[in-house]
């Protein structure tokens, strides 16, 4: 499945019925699926009908859909009043054999007044049920479009994130190389400090401050945080391999890939693993951005 991006606008147009319409769609980031929905007035049985069909379409975002309406003439239908017409025809049964005069004749009983009725357009229910029926066809194209363009903004990001964790890997590996961190230069820095401390003061104990030393150096090992931030790599790979609505677990990932990287550059002890740490926190704070418009 492909990513899908939170962000997207789509237009859909028609006519028919006697008005012109509009749907227009606007998507933005959102924790969930929340639907804002501004129809005219008298279409409020469209609200029920739009929200399932929008609910099949996205899973995650903040839709604001909008339905401009104009009458373009007035539609009116012609309805015989059954009720009318038919105390008409009972009145001219019990009265016709009292009476010598011809039957009724079918334009004689439409021409009197109320029998035949002219209806608007939304008043009639064939009419308003076509006029819905259109209307929410259109709906349709204009979620399509929108499906469509937040697909290709979902393309566009995943191909982001993925120079995002190209860059995470790299600087990680760095970190894992940097001359900093082989045993040589712990040795020597340990022994340099611990001989500037002996040079300051001959009352300090060289055994006890050869223990703080090699206590220090088991804290400020970025072994642990190297190999948390390898798992997040793999597990951000496999995540965006996969697609559809992972962008709820990718913001997770993006907070943990924060919390190994300011762990590593509070431990780093070397100028040069602390370039790096920021690199990172840059490179982690951009793949956090970019998370956040994914379904």
């Amino acid at each position: 499945m492909a990513l899908t991006s939170m962000t997207g606008f789509a237009r859909a147009a028609g006519a028919g019925h006697g008005y012109r319409w509009t749907w227009e769609l606007r998507s933005v980031n959102s924790k969930g699926l929340d639907i804002r929905l501004r129809l005219p007035p008298g279409f409020d049985h469209l609200d029920q009908p739009v929200r399932e069909r929008v609910g099949r379409a996205v899973q995650r975002g903040s839709i604001q859909i909008g339905l401009s309406l104009q009458r373009e003439t007035s539609v009116a239908a012609l309805r015989v009043n059954e009720e009318l017409l038919g105390q008409v025809l009972d009145l001219v049964r019990r009265v016709g054999h009292q009476i010598d005069a011809a039957p009724p004749t079918l334009d004689g009983l439409l021409s009197i007044r109320g029998i035949l009725e002219s209806v608007e357009a939304e008043d009639d229910p064939e009419i308003a049920a076509g006029l819905a029926a259109d209307l929410l066809a259109d709906l349709e194209t204009a979620l399509s479009e929108l499906v469509a363009v937040r697909d290709r903004e979902g393309a566009a990001i995943g191909a982001v994130l993925a120079g995002r964790m190209d860059e995470i890997e790299r600087l990680k590996d760095a970190a894992e190389t940097a001359p900093a961190r082989t045993t040589e230069a712990i040795k020597k820095r340990l022994a340099d400090q611990v001989a500037a401390l002996l040079e300051a003061s001959n009352q300090l104990d060289p055994d006890r401050l050869h223990q703080e030393a090699v206590l220090l150096a088991t804290k400020a090992d970025i072994r642990e945080e190297l190999d948390r931030l390898t798992a997040h790599v793999v597990a951000a790979r496999a995540l965006l391999a996969e697609g559809g609505a992972v962008g709820r677990k990718l913001d997770f990932l993006a907070q943990e890939f924060n919390r190994e990287t300011n762990t590593l550059c509070a431990k780093a002890n070397d100028r040069s693993l602390t370039a790096i740490g920021l690199d990172l926190k840059a490179a982690v704070d951009q793949l956090r951005e970019q998370v956040q418009n994914l379904e």
